[in-house]
């Protein structure tokens, strides 16, 4: 089976490049299941239900979140009836909403988990730790196993590779917004790549307006950050899985901008 996943949608720009790009991606590949991060599809921050309602039309069976999980208020109100809104599992247990579905696609279960980083990041619980107990729960259901690291450090998103090869189908690392070229499989069967990718602005600096960040690094003073207006791009993965062993057989990357324009 076939998997696809988009990396970190921002703002506007990046739900524009998923309705002119999916449908595209969907014909070409034939992916039998399509998964989304959309911690930043609001404005930058955050995800609303219109939002995340939109990406389930457009075809995707899961949408997967981050650091910026809770940046729009509205989560509150929608993430419990969310069944496929998938947030970070190694958050305290009080935590709303849930950090693994399940979705059922042609006959196969397929578990997605989406898990975050602690480096450079909020101390929260430990993702290594809690990937071993999702992995034990979902091991008894399905081979498919699915995992979103999000996370900041490059070391740590590939100690998480290397620890979870063998036991899931795919480690795939969002948040910091730049396509890797290390995609691979690892010995024991996991895909796996440091980072996706961003889905929006492609001429901003990691999704945001440029004059902003620059000033913040000039200045060390405190500034808005908003997503930059212009060209867009798409970044994501296409992933081949044994749906029985659930053993990656190939990880190929996407990325569509005007320098690497689309091609049916």
């Amino acid at each position: 089976m076939k998997l696809l996943f988009i990396g970190d949608v921002v703002g506007s720009p990046g739900r524009k490049m998923i309705e002119q790009y999916l449908p595209k991606l969907k014909a070409k590949h034939k992916p039998n299941v399509i998964i989304i991060n959309g911690e930043n599809a609001a404005g930058g921050k955050g995800i609303t239900e219109k939002i995340y309602r939109g990406f389930i039309e457009l075809g995707a069976h899961a949408v997967t979140l981050g650091n910026h999980a809770w940046d729009n208020r509205e989560i509150f109100e929608f993430i419990e009836d969310a069944k496929v809104l998938v947030r970070p599992a190694n958050l305290p247990v009080e935590t709303p909403g849930k950090g693994i579905v399940y979705v059922q696609v042609d006959g196969v279960e397929v578990a997605v988990i989406n898990l975050q980083g602690r480096t450079f990041l909020p101390a929260i619980d430990c993702p290594f730790k809690k990937a071993d107990a999702l992995i034990a729960e979902a091991s008894q259901r399905t081979p498919v196993i699915f995992v979103d690291f999000h996370a900041e450090a490059t070391s740590e998103k590939q100690a998480m590779g290397w620890y979870l090869d063998g036991r899931v189908s795919a480690v795939v690392g969002t948040h910091t917004h730049v396509q890797t070229a290390d995609n691979r499989i690892l010995p024991k069967g996991t895909a796996y790549i440091t980072d996706v990718g961003m889905t929006g602005p492609y001429d901003g600096i990691l999704g945001v307006e440029r004059e902003a960040v620059l000033k913040k690094f000039l200045t060390a003073l405190p500034v808005r950050f908003e997503v930059t207006a212009g060209r867009s791009q798409l970044n994501g993965v296409i992933i081949d899985v044994d749906s029985k062993s659930g053993r990656a057989k190939a990880i190929e990357r996407i990325m569509i901008n005007d320098d690497h324009p689309y091609f049916e």
